[in-house]
């Protein structure tokens, strides 16, 4: 190839050290720093391509190359400083988020077939410039923040466009016919907007070009267009109002793989082709819809031997599962029937699925038991057990999962008359659990108490042993332990001993649950050395006593604090009603506290609710007290004094108060706020 030219263009190089410096200007962490090192050959630059020939610029990568660490800080970029690369067919300027541009200046690129500008909020207007763009392949706009409508002749002149997104803006109303007639476009993401209407396409139409279609995430109803869709790959209809009963043909579409048509509202039966010729569908998703009756006959899925995924979660099906339906699902990794009301006994075969990595059968009617045991054959690859919130029975233990090597999850919560073995003497498992559920289970007694499997398990990350009598003395060694524990649910137990404090931080510890024990001594003191990490605490209905420490201000992230039902006494440190930003809900009922109501303070952090009753705090509450989103107010049985004067409070949220108050001084915006005298 002859090379024309053997450095960049002066005019381009010079353009590029333009945005080097405008990126410098608004004080960019990142940057392209190596530009401008290399003399005057900028095609050599990183994220800079040229033509070999010609030593024009072709492509330009500028994505994530803006970010402040001061969040007022922006990034303003003059985009008519690109009509200087005359040759440019690549632009990629997405996810430079604090970035302000007005789309008007690329108009002087009509060449430009990529244009990525995700992620950035764009100025308003741009549906205006959009027709210049003749040549444009690939569009992507989207979090863009862009709102109202698309015209309907918006993209009439981008006959070569093969890919639009638009997702993740506020568009709202109609979708514009024109988009479906563009003779090449072939991906089309218009997901998590606004829109409303049917889709644009008569059921009579000849197929249209789409292979990608996604439109979730919206307002749209009417019929799904079936026979226009013959090209169709993936489709994606979730979480719209498309109701009625889904066709058989939805299913037998040529060439589609990925069908998910979950959170609408479709009703009737599952819909059952008894023909033996196979479909190229993979994944099926149906979850979250009206669907009822029986699942289908052995022959039914008999077309659907390529089904990899298939999710019938939150629908209304019922019955037995017929012994042998699934024996023509070979391929198939993850079975979602979850929250549906099947009957009967679990078939046996599910389990031994030869791919089968997710097997979720919770909150269903199923009886009898686990129909595993020592002699069963189960698949290797399964990861994930959910058979929680069932009437299963019966005897099962942990050494029947020994072939299970890949196994991450098991959750049996909620089967109370299911007799749970988990300690086994001298038996170690094969399988590494990230989550163990056994809430409300007849949970073997030994599980905390002599812990040989949880010694085992080093990388769980939520282990529920809640609602299970347990009568032993707080597993300290829980706390002690190098782990990756993330959310520990302890609670109606009848757990004993105290919460002692320890000198090992457990970074990882995000969710302690300890209600309804008979745990007793002090909070530690040095609480926030030992869970730093913690967003939810609830340790009411035990027997903790004394002060309730002031470091638990110093855990920044809490949202959920619960130390009602105890005998807490002293004065509540105020900090707590000031230092949580996303605090949400706050409850130290029915205990000894004293103190300034509110610690003083008039303006509270809290975002949901607060319950101060049944204690002795004093004072009177603040006139100008705010709350920003606080809805619920709890302060009866106190030693308040004074009227309460609501007339300059600023919670218009606010919607339920309690307190034992007869004379009342309410001026509060909010209508629906409900005031009970106790």
């Amino acid at each position: 190839m002859v090379h024309l030219s053997s450095a960049c263009s002066p005019e381009e190089r010079a353009v590029l050290m333009d945005i080097r410096s405008s990126l410098r200007r608004a004080h960019s962490m990142f940057s392209p720093d190596l530009w401008g090192h290399d003399d005057d050959e900028c095609c050599s630059w990183e994220t800079v391509t040229c033509n070999n020939s010609t030593r024009r610029v072709t492509h330009l990568d500028l994505s994530l190359v803006y970010l402040s660490a001061d969040a007022g800080e922006r990034w303003y970029l003059n985009l008519t400083v690109f009509s200087a690369f005359h040759e440019l067919r690549y632009l990629d300027l997405s996810y430079n988020f604090q970035c302000s541009l007005s789309f008007e200046g690329l108009v002087g690129l009509p060449r430009l077939l990529y244009l990525d500008l995700s992620g950035i909020t764009l100025g308003g207007g741009f549906l205006e410039f959009i027709g210049a763009f003749v040549s444009m392949e690939v569009l992507a706009l989207n979090g863009n923040n862009i709102t109202g409508g698309i015209p309907e002749a918006a993209f009439n002149n981008l006959r070569n466009l093969r890919q639009l997104n638009m997702s993740m803006n506020r568009l709202n109303g109609n979708l514009p016919a024109s988009l479906f007639a563009l003779p090449h476009l072939k991906i089309l993401d218009l997901s998590n907007n606004i829109f409303d209407g049917y889709i644009p396409i008569s059921s009579s139409s000849r197929p249209i070009s789409l292979e990608v279609l996604d439109l979730s995430y919206n307002h749209l109803t009417g019929i799904l267009p079936i026979k226009a869709f013959k090209n169709i790959r993936s489709l994606n209809l979730a979480s719209n109002l498309f109701s009625g009963s889904l066709l058989v043909s939805t299913l037998a579409l040529p060439h589609l793989k990925f069908l998910d048509l979950s959170d609408n509202h479709f009703e009737g039966d599952f819909p059952i082709n008894f023909s033996s010729q196979q479909v190229p569908l993979e994944v099926l998703h149906l979850n979250g819809n009206n669907m009822s009756g029986a699942l289908p006959t052995e022959r039914a899925f008999e077309n659907l031997r390529n089904l990899r995924q298939l999710y019938l979660s939150y629908n209304q099906f019922s019955g037995n599962i017929p012994t042998l339906a699934f024996q023509n699902l070979q391929n198939l990794r993850e079975l979602s029937l979850s929250s549906n009301q099947f009957i009967g006994n679990i078939p046996s075969l599910l389990f031994s699925l030869p791919h089968i990595e997710l097997l979720n059968l919770a909150s269903n009617f199923f009886s009898g038991p686990i129909p595993i045991n020592k002699s069963s054959n189960l698949s290797p690859s399964l990861k994930s057990l959910r058979l929680s919130q069932n009437k299963l029975n019966g005897r099962f233990s942990f050494i029947w999962l020994g072939d299970l090597i890949k196994l991450e999850e098991i959750d049996l919560s909620g089967n109370a008359n299911l007799v749970v073995h988990v300690n086994i003497p001298g038996w170690t498992p094969p399988f590494q659990l990230k989550q163990l559920l056994l809430s409300g289970c007849d949970v073997d007694k030994s599980i905390i108490a002599e812990p040989h499997f949880l010694d085992t398990q080093h990388y769980l990350e939520v282990l529920d042993l809640s609602n299970n009598n347990l009568s032993v003395s707080m597993p300290h060694w829980l706390f002690t332990k190098e782990a990756t524990l993330q959310e520990l649910y302890l609670g109606n137990n009848s757990l004993t001993g105290l919460l002692d404090p320890i000198w090992h931080t457990q970074s990882f510890l995000q969710v302690i649950d300890l209600h309804m024990n008979h745990v007793t001594g002090q909070l530690p003191a040095n609480i926030s050395l030992m869970f730093p990490r913690l967003l939810i605490l609830d340790v009411s209905s035990n027997n903790f006593f004394g002060h309730i420490p002031t470091s638990l201000c110093e855990i920044n992230f809490m949202t959920l604090l619960d130390l009602s039902n105890n005998n807490f006494s002293g004065e509540f440190p105020a900090c707590v009603f000031t230092n949580y930003p996303m605090l949400v809900s706050l409850k130290v009922s029915n205990n000894k506290l004293g103190g300034l109501i509110f610690g003083g303070m008039n303006n509270l952090s809290i975002t949901s609710e607060l319950y101060l009753d049944g204690n002795k705090f004093e004072g009177t509450v603040p006139r100008d007290l705010s709350g920003g989103t606080l809805m619920v107010i709890d302060l009866h049985d106190n030693e308040l004094s004074g009227k309460l004067d609501m007339s300059l409070w600023n919670m218009s949220s606010l919607k339920v108060l309690q307190s034992c108050w007869q004379s009342y001084n309410w001026q509060n915006s909010s209508t629906n706020l409900q005031l009970y005298q106790i």
